[in-house]
């Protein structure tokens, strides 16, 4: 499924940012551990997705604040270290849904006006002020059109925190991971103004390399992070380019 994001829902099935909001923390009192008793009709893995939901605390303080998932703090941690956001830049948010990376964006570029923030997903998202939104899949020939009218310009960040729907078998995973991140950068080249950034989830694997070596010679800098939400369990961690200078001409 391209273009879905890590809504911290379960599989099948990302308010506004608090002013003062330590960017990306989670603090408050010790949370209890919640135990799920079994219940018919419900699976194991079913069973222990719902007690990891019930018990991370992420997800209850983006509830708290307001965010439309605990995705939201993955880009809090990521802005805090890199500095990707700021008033008056024009953003968009590959993998949109729910919302919640399309709502740090429009807190962090400002109003209508100051900043631009488009976001795309083939699922549906709920209406978030200051935000265009455009159901699509990003896959679709047509999509990156659609995008570049309602940008109607260059863009200074691309965000892509697309993820593709799952077989099982690690390696077609990372492959299809992989693939998105490709389609993604090459928007970002066709979109992106003069040391703008480009912020991608990916797989570790090898496969990337090839992907990543264009990422060098295309920005001054290309760096890999894990923030402190992203799952420890989790293979994602995320590839942050800056400087975006256009690929050099081969041949």
């Amino acid at each position: 499924m391209a273009g879905a994001r890590d809504s911290g829902r379960r599989p099948g099935g990302r308010g506004r940012a608090a002013s003062g909001h330590a960017a990306g923390g989670v603090g408050g009192s010790r949370q209890v551990t919640v135990r799920v008793k079994t219940a018919r009709g419900r699976t194991a893995s079913s069973q222990r997705w719902l007690e990891r939901q019930l018990n991370d605390p992420y997800v209850a303080e983006s509830k708290r604040l307001g965010y439309r998932s605990r995705a939201a703090f993955k880009l809090l941690q990521l802005d805090e270290r890199f500095k990707i956001l700021h008033t008056g830049l024009r953003v968009v948010d590959l993998g949109a849904a729910p919302g919640g990376w399309t709502q740090i964006a429009v807190t962090r570029v400002g109003a209508p006006g100051r900043g631009q923030v488009v976001g795309l997903d083939i699922l549906p998202v709920e209406p978030i002020a200051g935000a265009t939104l455009i159901e699509a899949d990003f896959m679709a020939e047509d999509a990156p059109a659609r995008l570049k009218a309602a940008l109607g310009g260059p863009v200074d960040v691309v965000l892509s925190d697309m993820a593709a729907s799952t077989t099982g078998h690690g390696p077609t995973d990372h492959l299809r991971i992989v693939g998105l991140c490709d389609a993604a950068f090459e928007f970002a080249m066709e979109v992106l103004a003069p040391g703008g950034t480009f912020v991608a989830k990916v797989f570790q694997g090898g496969s990337e390399a090839a992907l990543l070596a264009r990422m060098k010679r295309a920005f001054r800098t290309v760096r890999h992070a894990k923030p402190p939400a992203s799952r420890a369990e989790s293979a994602e961690t995320y590839v942050v380019a800056t400087g975006f200078r256009g690929e050099p001409e081969t041949g």
